[in-house]
């Protein structure tokens, strides 16, 4: 199994995403996709697990991209290299064509990384993609910190505002949004 590994030292304490690339052999997406209701359930159990993303192949194609979410770049790699997963790979190997390929992207990095080496997100797209999520949250998160705002005498400083305003967009985009959306729009980014 091949493993790029992530920016930082060891212990970096970052949301950090693995990229998981499977080419399936002809015939074998059905037990792919069997192993999957497996591993699944399984990889959600470890310790510092936020989510999953599977890219399911376009039609042509029979590359499956799995994108995972942790905490931290030491408990990715915890479950990237436990016993239990190493079993549930070596029991889906009969159905690849190849090995596994594993990378690891910390940060805002992943939010554009293709599911393929050879597809880039044009830069017009990303910036569709960037204000498609920022500009709803500019409007929406003022609206909803408003009445807050007004309630707290400490809350109202234009600088505190502004400060908890971004925090909150910043936070939804990485946390929330960008993990779920760009996976979602995977076909018309990279194409």
């Amino acid at each position: 199994m091949t493993d790029a590994t992530g920016e930082g030292p060891p212990g970096e304490s970052s949301e950090v995403t693995s990229i998981i690339q499977h080419t399936i052999k002809a015939g074998e997406q059905a037990a792919y996709e069997e192993w999957l209701r497996e591993i699944v359930p399984v990889s959600t159990r470890a310790q510092g697990y936020r989510g999953i993303n599977v890219i399911r192949p376009s039609a042509g194609s029979t590359e499956y991209t799995v994108v995972l979410h942790f905490d931290t770049i030491d408990n990715l790699r915890a479950w990237l290299d436990s016993e239990e997963r190493r079993k549930l790979v070596d029991k889906v190997q009969p159905c690849l064509v190849g090995e596994s390929r594993v990378e690891i992207k910390t940060g805002l990095e992943f939010w554009f990384a293709p599911p393929s080496p050879q597809r880039r997100a044009r830069p017009f797209k990303q910036f569709l993609v960037t204000l498609s999520v920022i500009y709803p949250l500019t409007i929406l998160i003022p609206f909803l910190l408003h009445p807050l705002f007004e309630r707290i005498p400490l809350l109202q400083s234009l600088y505190i505002q502004q400060f908890l305003i971004a925090a909150a967009i910043v936070a939804l985009i990485i946390y929330v949004i960008m993990p779920r959306y760009t996976p979602l729009i995977a076909k018309w980014l990279y194409r």
